[in-house]
């Protein structure tokens, strides 16, 4: 996941763990030799309009707006179908009153419209506050990037693993390893609210809170899995 920043100076490009605290919570209490976060890919803001999220701080929303209104307003003075007009007009109207693209309830036909168009609030944008934690703003962008986790735990790591929300069983196999996808059985899950209230994973497989699943099981956030599969 591309993580895009606009004028964060604190912020270092590159690999970055997303520091997210139920991971935390869950290696306190089941035993590893080491905890391996998700991580997200840092970009500057070179790379705004390639990026699957974008992290601003509050008070420079408005330069992301302007760019946007500057685009518009240069393809509104070429020529373009009716649609496309009615369209440009509409979100630059939209703009000028400072709300974002993403923001602005398009429709399939519109979305379809705008695909050929890198506008650079199009994308989820996720605002700084000032004093806020730069580590929960991460977090944060990653989820508005329609980014989930799950959890493996025990043994040689507790890890999370990003998948993308809506993924199946099967699927988030498939980023543990590819033979867990080809040879997937079933997958055995704890839900993480569950795994915190009975103290640990091997106390919720005794309070029978333990879920049979199989392939095409929507992956919840956080969902703590062992995953069955013929090698």
């Amino acid at each position: 996941m591309k993580l895009a920043i606009y004028n964060i100076p604190n912020l270092s490009l590159g690999k970055h763990n997303v520091k997210d605290p139920r991971l935390d919570a869950a290696d306190k209490l089941v035993e590893a030799k080491k905890k391996i976060y998700a991580q997200v890919d840092i970009v500057g803001d070179d790379q705004l309009k390639e990026a699957d999220v974008i992290l601003v701080p509050a008070e420079l929303k408005g330069d992301l707006v302007l760019m946007d209104m500057e685009f518009l307003e240069l393809r509104l003075g070429r020529e373009q179908s009716p649609e496309e007009k009615t369209l440009f007009e509409r979100l630059f109207a939209a703009l000028e009153e400072e709300k974002l693209i993403c923001e602005a309830g398009l429709n399939p036909e519109e979305e379809k419209l705008l695909a050929n168009y890198q506008l650079v609030t199009h994308r989820p944008i996720t605002i700084l506050q000032p004093g806020e934690d730069i580590e929960q703003a991460v977090v944060n962008a990653y989820h508005q990037a329609g980014y989930i986790c799950f959890l493996t735990l025990g043994g040689k790591e507790n890890r999370a693993w990003p998948i993308h929300q809506g993924c199946t069983a099967v699927e988030a196999a498939g980023t543990v390893h590819t033979d867990m996808q080809k040879g997937f059985i079933r997958a055995e899950i704890i839900s993480y609210n569950d795994l915190i209230e009975c103290g640990g994973e091997t106390q919720a497989k005794r309070a029978n809170k333990v879920r049979l699943e199989m392939k095409n099981y929507i992956m919840q956030d956080c969902d703590v899995v062992n995953f069955r599969f013929n090698r």
